[in-house]
């Protein structure tokens, strides 16, 4: 993982897809429920850092369960919405009566890295002492070179809103559509 503020290159070891990635990066102090935060919309595009100790060590459940709305019943969303994950130990083998596939599976097969092996309490105290850092992971070695995208440059908004307000998220009282937006300044 390297860090757009100078620092030496964070190392670990790779599960998930071979791929790299870049993103704002972000940390989650949760201490249950990754397949909830991948799919959290509001990480989009972000490379997300869980600080508990141990991930992967309950699978991943099915994706095509739904609840009484039509919603994925163990997820936030239909997608993973993160560009790659950092934890600091990781579970090979999960049990749990509700998975389906390991996170490594699950990762795989939606093109997303993860490394495991960092001091994630470190790095998660750069992050808050620092504020907002770009970065890089860089799982496959085969570039020679180590490019930033600057996260203000996409207009990130054109592929996280709502095509058609209906049934994506519901008020379970009322039943009305709920639109879910962030509003924000456009830096130009």
């Amino acid at each position: 993982l390297y860090l757009a503020d100078d620092s030496p290159p964070i190392e670990g070891r790779s599960f998930g897809a071979p791929a790299s990635v870049s993103g704002e990066v972000v940390f989650n102090t949760g201490m249950v429920g990754y397949p909830e935060a991948l799919t959290d919309p509001s990480y989009r595009g972000q490379i997300l850092v869980l600080t508990y100790p141990l991930i992967g060590n309950y699978g991943v459940p099915d994706d095509n369960i739904r609840d009484e709305y039509d919603l994925p019943k163990y997820f936030e969303s239909n997608n993973i919405h993160i560009s790659g994950l950092v934890a600091s130990s990781y579970s090979w083998h999960h049990s749990h009566w509700a998975a389906q596939k390991s996170l490594s599976k699950w990762l795989w097969d939606n093109n997303v890295p993860g490394i495991y092996g960092v001091d994630t309490r470190a790095l998660t105290k750069k992050l808050r002492e620092h504020g907002s850092i770009l970065g890089r992971l860089h799982v496959v070695r085969l570039f020679s070179t180590i490019v930033f995208y600057f996260v203000f440059l996409f207009h990130l908004i054109t592929i996280c809103y709502v095509k058609q307000p209906g049934n994506q998220l519901k008020n379970p009282e009322t039943y009305e559509p709920v639109l879910p937006l962030d509003v924000f300044e456009d830096p130009n």
